[in-house]
């Protein structure tokens, strides 16, 4: 899925359903996901819809995905997607899967952190080497290089999400990387907008918006 005309928010209509659809989620407010849902579905597609949902349990966890596809079947019920998608058929073999899930997984990764790629797996191997395997494997490999919907707009997802949770070292990563990907400035502060309206605080507001300047100060160099 790629963007479409873009709206008055900056944002191309069908990105915007589906960033509104992660800010929603994020918040954890169910009659607000429940609109955010039915637009989306009207707007992008039950698929993209799907995947926009998929992808969250990397950034809130299984528990909310979980909640948030419960709400989704109540809505399209008779909707269920097939056991395995084409993405899981890629090879018949668990380690061959695995592998093209890790090249998969490098190839975005990279892309989303550009310059600053080498430095990420040298920081998160520091950390912990299963948490920088699981990281290329399973976030960048197996569900963001997923088809269906395209990077910029997986990221855009993304960085609602975190503009909620108030995650700030990884709100700052994927703001750059939906620049990276290449979204543009509108839409990834569209997309920041949109979830820092389920923001807490305040001061976390002003926070967000100050790291969004210092991001798009360095990307217009």
């Amino acid at each position: 899925m790629n963007g479409s005309t873009p709206a008055a928010g900056g944002l191309p209509s069908e990105r915007e359903a589906l960033v509104l659809v992660s800010a929603a989620h994020a918040s954890r407010d169910e009659a607000a996901l429940r609109g955010a849902l039915l637009e989306a579905a009207a707007t992008a597609g039950p698929e993209p819809v799907e995947e926009v949902l998929l992808q969250a349990y990397l950034f809130l966890g299984f528990p909310a995905a979980i909640w948030a596809f419960g709400i989704w079947r109540s809505l399209a019920p008779g909707r269920r997607r097939a056991e395995h998608d084409d993405h899981d058929r890629l090879s018949p073999d668990a380690n061959d899967l695995a592998s093209t899930w890790e090249r998969a997984g490098e190839g975005v990764c990279a892309r989303v952190y550009s310059t600053n790629y080498e430095k990420l797996r040298r920081n998160v191997q520091a950390l912990h080497p299963e948490l920088d395997r699981w990281m290329i494997l399973e976030g960048y490999g197996k569900v963001l290089s997923r088809p269906t919907i395209d990077l910029p707009t997986r990221e855009l997802c993304i960085v609602a999400s975190l503009a909620v949770t108030g995650w700030e070292p990884q709100l700052h990563s994927h703001l750059r990387g939906a620049l990276n990907a290449g979204a543009e400035p509108a839409e990834a502060e569209a997309a920041l907008e949109a979830g820092l309206r389920y923001a807490p605080t305040e001061e976390w507001r002003g926070r967000a918006r100050t790291l969004w300047q210092q991001v798009l100060r360095r990307h217009v160099r």
